[in-house]
């Protein structure tokens, strides 16, 4: 495999890793994912430094109670130990009192390559389309009756699932 290859791979690793950081609520994972001098733009909700990005999602997110981030047509192109990637993204939140918010939109990432290790150097989400209106969501119905259930990082059935897909 071609050094541009496993990069790319490895850059895309680290989108999945984020989605999956987010929606398991597994904030030390998360944190990982950002370089020490990175910058996070989430528009008009926050912008600053990876870690203050990683500190302030809990505030947000304890007011969800379903999140779910799927990426798809990710481009990257690498140039030694940087890169830049777009990436689609379809963001699902149900809010506490049972809103749903549907982001699509981008995430527009300059990486960093650091001792081998693919880092978020500047992450930025642009909005293509949005929509906000009352859920009709019911995780009760006696169609997905037994059916588990996402939840935080430590709760959520994939934790006892997983031998080696581990993350934290």
């Amino acid at each position: 495999m071609t050094d541009c290859v496993a990069d790319k791979l490895a850059i895309y690793d680290l989108v999945f890793k984020y989605c999956r950081a987010v929606d398991r609520r597994d904030f030390a994972s998360l944190a990982k994912l950002y370089h020490a001098d990175s910058i996070d733009d989430h528009g008009g909700m926050f912008k600053g430094s990876g870690k203050d990005y990683v500190a302030w999602l809990p505030t947000v997110l304890v007011g969800m109670k379903v999140t779910s981030h799927a990426v798809s047509n990710h481009l990257v192109s690498v140039e030694g130990d940087k890169a830049e990637g777009e990436v689609y993204c379809t963001a699902y939140h149900l809010t506490a009192d049972n809103t749903e918010i549907i982001i699509g939109g981008r995430y527009l990432d300059k990486y960093i390559k650091e001792d081998g290790v693919w880092y978020f150097k500047h992450r930025k989400i642009v909005m293509d389309w949005n929509q906000i209106k009352a859920s009709d969501c019911d995780m009760d119905s006696p169609v997905v009756a037994g059916t588990d259930v996402g939840c935080a990082f430590d709760q959520d059935p994939s934790s006892a699932f997983f031998d080696f897909l581990k993350t934290s």
